[in-house]
């Protein structure tokens, strides 16, 4: 398969919360960060995907402008979900990039707008404390430890 269906298919899987296939296209030496989420391994990744598709009630998720070239590729992304914690909807806007390795992914990255993310998802005080480095800290601490908590009982 080629990394561009790679990306397709990753994609159209997420759509379909269907974490088993999201998890088959990473490398086992993968790497991923996003702006919640800064820093975790292929497992870390793979459980991540599998939290989130499971709690996922009202998740669509649709990726365009998807390009490869060589061993990187990018595309940009829509989620549209409720915010668990919130009840809050929430439309997030991300560009990933890519890096493969014999048809995975060894590394991918998502950047989006913390700031526009933390409006819709935490309300007021997104609104005011969204583009603070306190409150992304506040929220990447309470979504390790969600994920710990999901992997422990995984």
């Amino acid at each position: 398969m080629d990394q561009k269906q790679l990306i397709e298919d990753f994609y159209k899987a997420f759509n379909a919360r269907d974490a088993a296939t999201m998890s088959r296209a990473y490398d086992d030496a993968a790497h991923f960060a996003d702006p919640v989420f800064p820093s975790l391994d292929a497992a870390g990744v793979r459980a991540m995907w599998t939290m989130l598709t499971a709690r996922a009630t009202d998740l669509t998720v649709a990726a365009s402008d998807i390009e490869v070239d060589g061993d990187t590729g990018k595309c940009r992304w829509v989620a549209r979900y409720t915010f668990t914690a919130t009840k809050r909807f929430v439309e997030n806007r991300i560009v990933a990039s890519f890096k493969f390795r014999n048809g995975l992914i060894l590394e991918h990255r998502d950047s989006f707008s913390f700031w526009r993310w933390s409006r819709q998802a935490l309300g007021p005080a997104g609104v005011v404390l969204g583009w603070t480095p306190m409150l992304q800290k506040k929220v990447q601490a309470t979504a390790a430890d969600n994920l710990a908590k999901f992997r422990a009982k995984a």
